[in-house]
């Protein structure tokens, strides 16, 4: 691993969401931070220095760096300090794979059981997406089309499935970050949205399920062209 001590990143803390703890709350900041390469792989992360930034005291960044290297997005190494994972392809593809597995089986769920409340919330979800293309803030567009994915998940009664592939799909995230807009245009990413939509309102599982699935494996094609790109930022 190579290893960047300096301390090149900027972090926010923000109003904690309902109910979170500090910890969890620090967790999410990070977890962010690491996705949006604002932390970035191979640099050293400092407890300190989150804590400093942050305002908070170094206990809940212990607790977040614990779970992140339970995510596998950091390296806690005793006595030497805390890095940022390199990207891992196959770690990526291993999410992959078991993401289209549960994603697929919600898609089909959501279509045989959607509703008016359902079918308009993912409308709207397809529309601020479109509005987020056309603006350029692609942070704002990946963040819709986490909500895209979350929409499907409520609609079959499948939340908790979704809360397993947020464990899961982490490393999937940093190279959803780095491929838009340049490796996958995001008009093919809403053009993919709107054809599972389209199979899960129509009650269609079929189209929904098949419709998934080649959203699912698009990364498939960015990811070789993005650690050629970007070779310092992956690993086998």
């Amino acid at each position: 691993m190579t290893v960047k001590p300096d301390l090149e990143y900027s972090l926010e803390l923000g109003a904690p969401p309902r109910q979170a703890t500090m910890g969890s709350h620090v967790f999410d900041v990070l977890r962010q931070a690491i996705v949006q390469l604002k932390l970035k792989p191979g640099n050293a992360v400092s407890e300190t220095e989150i804590a400093r930034q942050l305002g908070v005291s170094r206990q809940p960044v212990r607790e977040a760096i614990i779970k992140l290297a339970d995510a596998g997005l950091v390296e806690v190494r005793p006595q030497r300090g805390t890095y940022v994972l390199l990207i891992s392809k196959r770690e990526v593809e291993t999410a992959r794979f078991l993401r289209e597995a549960i994603e697929v089986a919600i898609a089909r769920k959501a279509s045989e059981r959607i509703d008016a409340k359902a079918a308009s919330d993912l409308r709207a979800c397809l529309e601020h997406q479109k509005i987020a293309e056309q603006s350029g803030v692609y942070t704002e567009f990946l963040r819709l089309d986490e909500q895209f994915h979350q929409t499907i998940a409520r609609a079959a009664d499948c939340e908790s499935a979704w809360k397993v592939l947020e464990g899961l799909k982490a490393q999937m995230d940093r190279v959803r970050f780095l491929s838009i807009p340049m490796a996958t245009p995001v008009a093919t990413l809403i053009a993919q949205h709107g054809a599972i939509a389209e199979g899960i309102i129509a009650g269609d599982p079929d189209k929904a399920e098949a419709s998934m699935r080649v959203h699912l494996r698009e990364i498939l094609k960015s990811l070789p062209k993005l650690s050629a790109e970007h070779p310092d930022l992956f690993v086998e």
